[in-house]
């Protein structure tokens, strides 16, 4: 089934506002065709190796075969168990793709050691190390977090007497650091098309070999891919990723935030993946689209702010039952293959709209430099500002600590939040010990009063990363770290994974604050019990 969108009210207006230029320029044509100057001269050059996705189905076709027959490889050697390591669009397509097929696929997107430990160990229900391949997913070949991760995985495997390059298998870009040393250690490797970008990769061998190799149906994910293809291509005020960009971003004043909300059940976290693709694609040059990954009852649901649009992901069997009920919302149905192809048309015409380059990420790459400067030199950290029922905190203004109770410090962070600000929560933190942890971004969203979002670290660095730093100057943020036992050594490394997790959280929060962003760093040193005073200190 193709995309359906359904419109009303307000956001219907402005879609048939901007339908007539957006077709009238060629724009979804132009994208089929490949051309790269649809986002202006100083975008030319990078977009014009960076199209490569428009025809990633036809491309992908082939690869089929080939990931089949590794999995039965591996199912006939008792291999089982999938792990894949990878960050930003190299876990987040894989994600959805395997969770909506109801497919077991161990993501492992952070260096938090309890997390790469739980990867390695496995479980009783799933497999253990005996029975797990690791694909190791890197565009560029050189990624920290999953070099780490492969290093760990091969001491393991060694320490079990397995040759690492029996159970491993490399998803990178031809030429890459990556591919060069993955083939002189015997490693199997799939090499991704160069010209796709990373969050554009979904139907690339980054988002078909770790979910083809625990068992999805890549035919079918094709063939609904395929299905939407002409209907993006057409200039036409029907097709679905027009009237998409025009929805989110269109309009005078235009609404700068985009509720993501899904039933939960026909495409399983999705809004993460759409997170990544337009926060990294559009936050740039004070400029963005921020998508906000809500609930039904979220409080930005319940009483919408002014610039926030609500896109509703819905089955197509209940979207006229919502869109009785749900005014001035978009309503978006069909199946994940098509809305891959969809979404990422939309994004690509939706960074035309702002007039930015949505292939590049500028300032990604700075809280990474920032990482590597804490890991090389060590420093020792900082005394804390202060300590609160044993919660470290930590401040990029003074004016954060004026008070001695987390509440206060809370209310002092909200203080600083403009009219049209957002607040971001990001946890460094076991999320496997402290999943409960994602829902203090519904009190957070109700205390502040504004749209809030939550990120897992480092994962988020990849995606909305981008955008807290090259987006509008609008954001407050709130780091929440952990003081852990548990850490692990990286092999060949001078620093751990604990060293390692602590650097990015600390690097990233220097960046937003040399960025003028307000900063707050609340270390918990008993996490279990604090994270219950920090729901009440929300609340």
């Amino acid at each position: 089934m193709s995309v359906r969108l359904h419109l009303s009210g307000h956001v219907k207006s402005v879609v048939d506002e901007a339908l007539p230029r957006l077709t009238a320029e060629l724009v979804a044509s132009g994208i089929t065709a490949g051309d790269p100057t649809l986002w202006g001269p100083a975008a030319e050059a990078e977009a014009s190796k960076r199209l490569g996705w428009v025809q990633a189905v036809s491309v992908s076709r082939p690869l089929v075969a080939e990931i089949a027959a590794l999995r039965a490889e591996l199912v006939a050697a008792g291999v089982t168990r999938v792990v894949l390591a990878g960050m930003g669009g190299s876990s987040l397509a894989p994600e959805v793709i395997a969770q909506t097929a109801g497919v077991p696929l161990v993501i492992l997107d952070t260096t938090v050691p309890g997390q790469v430990l739980a990867a390695i160990d496995g479980d009783s229900e799933s497999g253990g190390l005996a029975e797990t391949v690791l694909v190791v997913a890197s565009k560029s070949g050189s990624t920290i977090e999953t070099d780490s991760a492969k290093r760990a995985f091969e001491a393991a495997f060694r320490d079990l007497g397995i040759d690492p390059a029996e159970r491993i298998v490399v998803v990178t870009d031809p030429g890459s650091p990556l591919d060069e040393s993955a083939r002189a250690e015997g490693l199997r490797v799939f090499t991704a098309d160069p010209t796709v970008g990373g969050r554009y990769s979904a139907l690339t061998a980054f988002g078909l070999v770790p979910t083809g190799l625990a068992g999805v149906d890549l035919d079918e994910l094709l063939d609904e891919a395929e299905a939407s293809l002409l209907e993006v291509a057409i200039d036409s005020p029907d097709n679905p990723a027009l009237v998409l960009a025009a929805a989110i971003a269109g309009g005078s004043p235009r609404k700068d935030k985009l509720g993501l909300i899904t039933d939960g059940t026909h495409i399983v976290g999705l809004p993460d993946w759409i997170e990544q693709l337009i926060a990294e694609s559009t936050g740039k040059q004070g400029t963005g689209i921020l998508p906000v990954v809500l609930l039904p009852v979220s409080p930005e649901v319940e009483n919408p702010p002014a610039d926030l649009q609500i896109v509703r992901l819905v089955d197509e069997a209940d979207e006229f039952h919502f869109f009785e009920h749900h005014e001035n919302e978009v309503l978006v149905s069909g199946t994940l293959g098509a809305q891959l192809i969809v979404w990422e048309y939309a994004t690509a015409i939706a960074g035309r709209m702002l007039g930015i380059n949505p292939f590049d990420q500028p300032d990604v790459e700075s809280a990474k430099v920032a990482a590597r400067g804490l890991l090389d030199a060590r420093p020792e950290p900082s005394a804390p500002a202060f300590t609160v029922d044993g919660v470290e905190v930590r401040v990029s203004d003074s004016a954060l600590a004026a008070s001695g109770t987390i509440a206060g410090v809370l209310d002092a962070l909200w203080a600083q939040l403009p009219s049209d600000g957002y607040v971001s929560v990001q946890a460094y933190v076991d999320r496997l010990r402290l999943p409960q942890l994602q829902g203090l971004r519904e009190l957070v969203a109700a205390d502040s009063g504004r749209p809030a979002t939550f990120g897992w670290g480092p994962r988020f660095l990849h995606s909305t990363g981008q955008y807290h730093k090259g987006g509008p100057a609008t954001g407050v943020f709130l780091q929440i770290l952990e003081r852990t036992d548990v850490d692990l050594e990286i092999p060949g490394r001078p620093f751990t994974f604990g060293q390692l997790v602590q650097a990015q959280a600390l690097g990233d929060a220097s960046v937003l604050a040399a960025h003028g962003r307000p900063v707050v760093t609340l270390t918990l040193t008993d996490p279990q019990t604090e994270v219950l005073s920090l729901f009440e200190a929300a609340q």
